[in-house]
C-alpha cells in the first residue's frame, strides 16, 4: 500500500469515527458517492446496495455482531453443523506478546477477529518476520473496524483478539472459495472465486451449478467455467442451515482437494455494500429479495 492510500484510509477512519450518530446517514451517502459515483437511497431502499447500507445503520442485531466476530462464530458453527467444518485453531490472544511461536507448526495464519482482510499468511516459520507482523497487527488491532469503511456497525464493540489458525491449502495452491449469497433465509447463488494470488477469476452459479448471467466487477469472469465440485450439494445444505433468520448474509465456505469443506465466515455486508453489479438492473433485481422494514 502506498503512503497516499494509507493516509486516505486513516483519514476516512477518523472521519467516520467522529461523525455523530444523527449525521451518519448523510456521511454514508457521501462515502457511497465517492466509492461508486451513484446515489444511495436510505429512505426508500430498493437496490442490493441501498438495502445493505440501510442494514449497516439500522438493522444490525446482537446475533449479527456475534457471528461477525471470527472467534465467537466458531462456537456457533460447532452448534449448528459441527466442529469438523472449522479450520483448526492454534490459539486466540489479546496481545501479540502473548503468542509463543515455539509451539506453532511450520505454516500458520494470523488474523484479527474484529475486521476483514486482516490476515498474515506464514508458509514457512523459519522466514517469518515477527517484528513486521507485530507492527502490522498492532495497527489492525488499533482500529474499530465499524468505522473503517462505510459504517459497518456489526463490528462495533468487539473484544479484539489475534487468532492463529492452521494453514490450509490444496497441494500448494490456495483454497477454492464458495460464497453463497442468501436472501431471507434462502441460498440463491454461489459466487466461485479461484486463482487468488495468481490470476483471480469469479463466476456466479445458481444452486444447481448452472451459470448465472450476472456478476460483480471485483474480478474478471472465467472464460472457461469451473466444474461443479463433488460435494457441492453438501455445501448448499450447510449454507441453508447457516443463513436462517437473516435478511441477507453471504456464507463463505472453502473446498479442499480431499473433498472436505471448511467454514470461512459469515459476511453480512460484502464490500460494505458498495459493489458494482453487472449487467445493469442486477442491483435492483437482487435488492427486491432483501426484506427491510
Amino acid at each position: 500500500m502506498t503512503l497516499e492510500k494509507a493516509y486516505k484510509r486513516k483519514k476516512q477512519y477518523y472521519l467516520e469515527l467522529f461523525t455523530p450518530k444523527p449525521l451518519r446517514p448523510y456521511a454514508l451517502k457521501k462515502w457511497f458517492w465517492k466509492c461508486t459515483g451513484r446515489k444511495l437511497d436510505l429512505e426508500t431502499p430498493k437496490t442490493w446496495c441501498d438495502k445493505l447500507n440501510w442494514i449497516k445503520l439500522y438493522g444490525v442485531t446482537d446475533e449479527m455482531r456475534r457471528l461477525s466476530d471470527k472467534y465467537l462464530v466458531r462456537d456457533w458453527i460447532k452448534e449448528k453443523i459441527g466442529e469438523e467444518y472449522l479450520i483448526p485453531l492454534i490459539g486466540a490472544y489479546d496481545r501479540f506478546s502473548d503468542i509463543d511461536f515455539e509451539y506453532f507448526p511450520d505454516s500458520f495464519v494470523l488474523k484479527t477477529n474484529h475486521s476483514s482482510n486482516t490476515n498474515i499468511i506464514v508458509r514457512d516459520k523459519r522466514s517469518f518476520d515477527k517484528n513486521a507482523a507485530e507492527k502490522q497487527l498492532r495497527e489492525w488491532m488499533g482500529y474499530d473496524f465499524a468505522f473503517r469503511f462505510g459504517f459497518q456497525m456489526q463490528y462495533q464493540w468487539m473484544k479484539r483478539k489475534i487468532i492463529a489458525e492452521e494453514f490450509m491449502d490444496n497441494n500448494g495452491h490456495v483454497l477454492y472459495d464458495y460464497k453463497f449469497h442468501c436472501f431471507n433465509g434462502v441460498p440463491v447463488s454461489c459466487e466461485f472465486i479461484g486463482g487468488r494470488g495468481e490470476e483471480t477469476r469469479l463466476a456466479f452459479f445458481d444452486m444447481d451449478w448452472k451459470p448465472l448471467h450476472y456478476r460483480t466487477d471485483a474480478y474478471p469472469p472465467y472464460e472457461i467455467l469451473p466444474e461443479k465440485p463433488e460435494n457441492y450439494k453438501k455445501m448448499t445444505e450447510i449454507a441453508r442451515i447457516l443463513c436462517q433468520g437473516f435478511p441477507f448474509v453471504r456464507v463463505d465456505l472453502y473446498h479442499l482437494d480431499d473433498g472436505s469443506v471448511k467454514f470461512g465466515e459469515m459476511t453480512f455486508t460484502p464490500g460494505s455494500g458498495q459493489s458494482t453489479w453487472l449487467p445493469e438492473g442486477t442491483d435492483e433485481m437482487l435488492g427486491a429479495m432483501i426484506p427491510v422494514p
